[in-house]
């Protein structure tokens, strides 16, 4: 009797033991099938993203279907120029795959090409107490690019002299429409501008955030003039087409990601 209960006992416990390690097994299997799990739907998540979107100054599979073009490829300046010259100036420069305007004197930067009805997107970081812009519709007819294009203003709306009226603000259509507060954000982080411009029809938005919405030369949009400093700029926003303009306002600014679609 007592060399079964013995039995019986060492039994008991080599039974226990397997028991434990088969409750190990299986928690450890369900913890790696887990962690698979988990890694794997990570992974189509990243795969998803990357097919949605693309790395700086790159265009998405969509956007390539959808007919956008590249103004900037990140490495060199092909597709622009200083305005009335033939070249970019050296002050504009390209560090960390955006273009850099590096000191005052560089003078302003237009695309070699003329935009009717266009869709342009492009993402702007200005300097600590900075001033810069994104013309539109311009062209060489006198020796300043603002006399006749209309500007979308950049600014670092906390510091900047310039900050005292609310459509001198960023992404604000200049001394015309006022860019909501929401859309501001502080210098030295990046912006994400959009300018869509469609038979005079004119909308912009700043991070995602609608700033302007006018038909250019309807009646609404020559009061806006009259009550402009632009009131007597003969020639101001006449324009249907024109380059597009970086302004160089003196200080430091960078754009990268600029793309356009062409409208039909």
């Amino acid at each position: 009797k007592i060399h079964a209960l013995l039995v019986g006992l060492e039994h008991s416990k080599t039974f226990g033991k397997k028991s434990t390690y088969r409750r190990y097994m299986d928690r450890k299997f369900y913890s790696n099938g887990l962690k698979t799990l988990l890694i794997w739907s990570f992974c189509n998540c990243l795969f998803a993203v990357a097919g949605a979107s693309a790395a700086d100054n790159e265009l998405t599979s969509e956007e390539l279907n959808n007919g956008w073009e590249l103004l900037f490829d990140g490495r060199e300046l092909s597709n622009w120029r200083n305005y009335r010259e033939q070249a970019a100036n050296d002050l504009w420069q390209i560090e960390d795959n955006a273009i850099v305007l590096n000191g005052k004197g560089g003078g302003d930067l237009i695309s070699r090409k003329k935009y009717r009805n266009f869709d342009l997107k492009i993402d702007w970081k200005i300097a600590r107490a900075g001033n810069s812009g994104v013309f539109i519709l311009a062209d060489e007819e006198l020796r300043i690019i603002y006399l006749h294009a209309p500007e979308i203003q950049i600014l670092d709306n906390f510091r900047h002299s310039d900050n005292k009226q609310a459509d001198h603000l960023s992404g604000s259509l200049y001394d015309l429409i006022a860019s909501p507060v929401d859309s501001h954000r502080e210098a030295g982080l990046w912006n994400q501008l959009r300018i869509r411009f469609n038979s005079s029809h004119l909308e912009v938005w700043q991070n995602g955030i609608a700033t302007v919405d006018i038909v250019v030369g309807s009646e609404e949009w020559g009061e806006l003039i009259a009550n402009s400093k632009f009131k007597n700029w003969t020639g101001f926003g006449k324009n249907s087409e024109g380059h597009i303009g970086l302004q160089d306002h003196g200080d430091k600014v960078s754009f990268k990601n600029i793309k356009i679609k062409t409208l039909k």
